[in-house]
């Protein structure tokens, strides 16, 4: 191969605790020099084949691996969770790790991380901490880590799934003016965009190949079920039945009044403050899906948590407050999604993950039903790490929501997911709103139905 090509022959992965594999004999080679999208169905092994190169899986990933996965030349690897790319507390310290490793003259080092940062729109200096960093500005930072090294092979896992459209268009031209001759190759649910810069289209489905070709015959071929195929309208979410959501209890409406949070990030220099949200007015209604939007960083993320209970707010109030509650009352009212799935992880078993809160507030939950409407019944045995991020996407829907809560509270809970997937959590929504819970939902995603959208700008209502 010559500097940035991929050779995979015969390539098996069967993650720990599955049954099956997730990729079974794949053959595939690209070329150096060419740019790749791959795409398949939510659990399809679109990571699993960017792991495999980097050399993960069986080692930091647990699993069994047949065949070859090769790669010859440097490469950079933007994971699927940003969070898992953060090595520092600075976003300049973050950045340089990559250019320190490769023993380059500290004035290059800077150098390169600066144009990372500029290339990526993070509006920030090199001393602002990463921990105050959104979601989206995290895939940022981390893309930027890539960039920096410049890498012969480009490996980028859905690089602009948690923007807004301005910004995903800001990192895709970052990202292709880095490439330049460069190999790469990008996982995407939400690909339209990418087609025009590409030179091939390969589709992964039923643990192998399903289409390798260019983009003229991928587009000229029947559609592939369950992508999201330029032209096609958003499909109707699914009836979800009403026994599965209808709040069991009181329905939690909440109301923001003038309500300022600052997060707090604790250092070795102590105590460091970040405005997130200023003098936020907001209110959720049961039945009523309200879409809180705006750019990354405007604090959507964090408008939700404080409604939840989970923040303090440094002013304003909270009505009902919903930090004076017990724990345990908490749970029962109040079901939080977070953006980063694994945060809501506690058990080993995907079964009893669904299971959980409803156990420890004694309130039945129909396990089978609510993972077969979600499309994970097939994965009932299965380790929560051990699935794809799409997967780990809805189980923690399912595990926060089994025991119907009347307060749903969702962080891009349409992110990674395919047409089948989506419309399985839009309808999860839909039906929630419909059987009297109040829904506040934090989303870039313009094809979900919501009854009522309030934009944020900085912590503000624009």
């Amino acid at each position: 191969m010559s500097t940035g090509g991929v050779r995979f022959a015969g390539f098996t992965w069967r993650p720990l605790g599955r049954r099956e594999p997730v990729i079974r004999d794949l053959d595939l080679e690209i070329t150096a020099g060419e740019r790749v999208l791959v795409l398949g169905a939510s659990g399809a092994g679109k990571s699993s084949l960017l792991h495999a190169l980097a050399g993960a899986l069986g080692t930091t990933i647990a699993g069994e691996v047949t065949g070859v996965a090769e790669v010859d030349g440097r490469l950079g690897l933007l994971p699927q969770n940003p969070d898992d790319a953060v090595v520092a507390d600075r976003i300049g310290r973050d950045v340089a790790f990559g250019p320190e490793n490769l023993a380059l003259p500290r004035e290059q080092i800077w150098q390169r991380v600066d144009e990372a940062l500029d290339s990526v729109r993070l509006p920030y200096g090199r001393a602002h901490l990463t921990t105050a960093l959104s979601g989206g500005e995290r895939q940022r930072l981390a893309l930027a880590g890539v960039l920096a090294l410049r890498p012969d092979l480009l490996l980028l896992d859905e690089p602009t799934s948690m923007l807004d459209a301005g910004h995903a268009a800001a990192v895709r031209d970052a990202v292709l003016e880095v490439a330049g001759e460069r190999t790469m190759v990008v996982v995407e649910h939400r690909f339209e965009p990418w087609l025009q810069h590409v030179d091939r289209v390969v589709v992964l489905a039923d643990s192998g190949l399903a289409f390798d070709g260019s983009v003229a015959a991928f587009l000229a071929a029947p559609p592939i079920d369950g992508l999201w195929m330029p032209g096609l309208p958003a499909p109707t979410p699914i009836d979800v039945p009403d026994e599965l959501v209808r709040p069991d209890g009181d329905v939690l409406e909440v109301r923001a009044e003038g309500v300022t949070v600052d997060l707090v990030t604790r250092t070795l220099r102590g105590n460091e403050r970040t405005r997130a949200i200023d003098g936020l007015d907001l209110e959720l209604r049961s039945s009523t899906r309200t879409a809180i939007v705006g750019p990354s960083g405007a604090g959507k993320s964090t408008a939700l948590a404080v409604l939840g209970g989970l923040i303090k707010p440094l002013s304003g109030t909270i009505t009902p407050d919903p930090t004076r509650r017990r724990s345990r009352q908490l749970a029962r009212d109040v079901g939080w999604v977070p953006q980063d799935a694994e945060l809501g992880f506690v058990t080993s078993q995907v079964e009893s993950e669904v299971a959980r809160t409803g156990e420890v507030i004694e309130r039945p939950v129909n396990v089978g039903a609510v993972l077969d409407v979600l499309g994970l019944g097939h994965l009932g045995a299965a380790h929560p790490y051990r699935l794809s991020g799409g997967e780990q996407r809805r189980l923690a829907l399912a595990a926060a929501l089994a025991h119907r809560p009347g307060l749903v509270l969702l962080d891009e809970p349409t992110v990674g997911q395919d047409r089948h997937t989506w419309a399985a959590v839009a309808g999860w929504v839909a039906a929630s709103a419909r059987t009297g819970a109040a829904v506040g939902i934090s989303t870039h995603d313009d094809d979900l139905p919501v009854d009522v959208t309030v934009p944020l700008r900085h912590g503000v209502r624009s």
